[in-house]
């Protein structure tokens, strides 16, 4: 099964201020793009490996992904007892990226995300509810929900599912919130890519459910792959159906 058959959503442009990583509190625009509805499963990153052997779990190099890569699969193709429709995890970034391309599409940027991910059922942007902030960090404390389904949490305002409460999820440019001004001539080396950084940038402190994800994002590097880290694509035209 192709991506393109689970659906993508249009989000419209808009702007927003992120809560964490703005060096000024003036907002960003995010033009309209589509964003897939659920995260890549299991079943659908099968297709790819089969299709692109140099990222089957025993042939791809290690500058691509480290030794947890697939962790969880018994061999290059058999995810083992992980279900067909649960989200892939344990894939690196380049992997997530190359499996996005080869469906025509992208990784969403992390301002795209956070724009998605910050509407509830009913509100473009939640995240002052603090209902909302509270289920999220709930999400949390739970343990193994890369288990669960994909489509098993709250739709949203965009009609996008799994956003929080399933896995955490790759964008493309995971790390750039910690690389402006002098370090970025200094982003081959660790001090502005791991948690302690996390907080330099933030415009709201108290907003612990969005440093979380930008402090979880800043520990990353291309070739980590972890269990409860998944992904799903984006595009900026709209899909070929």
């Amino acid at each position: 099964m192709k991506a393109q058959e689970k659906g993508m959503v249009f989000i419209k442009e808009g702007s927003f201020v992120p809560l964490y990583g703005a060096v000024s509190k003036n907002p960003v625009t995010v033009n309209s793009f589509y964003i897939d509805i659920y995260p890549v499963t299991n079943s659908e990153f099968l297709e790819f490996v089969k299709k692109n052997p140099s990222y089957q779990k025993s042939k791809i190099k290690g500058i691509f992904a480290d030794k947890s890569y697939l962790s969880y699969w018994t061999n290059d193709f058999d995810f083992g007892n992980a279900k067909p429709k649960s989200p892939v995890t344990s894939v690196s970034w380049f992997a997530a990226k190359k499996y996005c391309e080869c469906q025509g599409k992208r990784l969403a940027t992390m301002d795209e995300w956070e724009y998605v991910a910050m509407a509830d059922t009913k509100k473009i942007d939640a995240r002052t509810k603090k209902e909302f902030n509270e289920y999220i960090l709930s999400w949390y404390e739970k343990s193994r929900t890369y288990e669960n389904e994909i489509g098993k949490t709250f739709k949203n305002y965009w009609g996008v599912y799994d956003m929080h409460g399933l896995v955490w999820e790759w964008t493309s440019d995971f790390n750039s919130i910690f690389l402006s001004g002098e370090s970025r001539k200094d982003k081959s080396t660790d001090k502005n890519l791991f948690c302690g950084s996390g907080s330099v940038n933030a415009s709201d402190l108290m907003d612990y459910a969005a440093f979380m994800r930008y402090a979880f994002r800043g520990s990353l590097k291309a070739q980590y792959s972890t269990r409860n880290l998944g992904f799903r694509c984006a595009s900026t035209t709209k899909p070929k159906i």
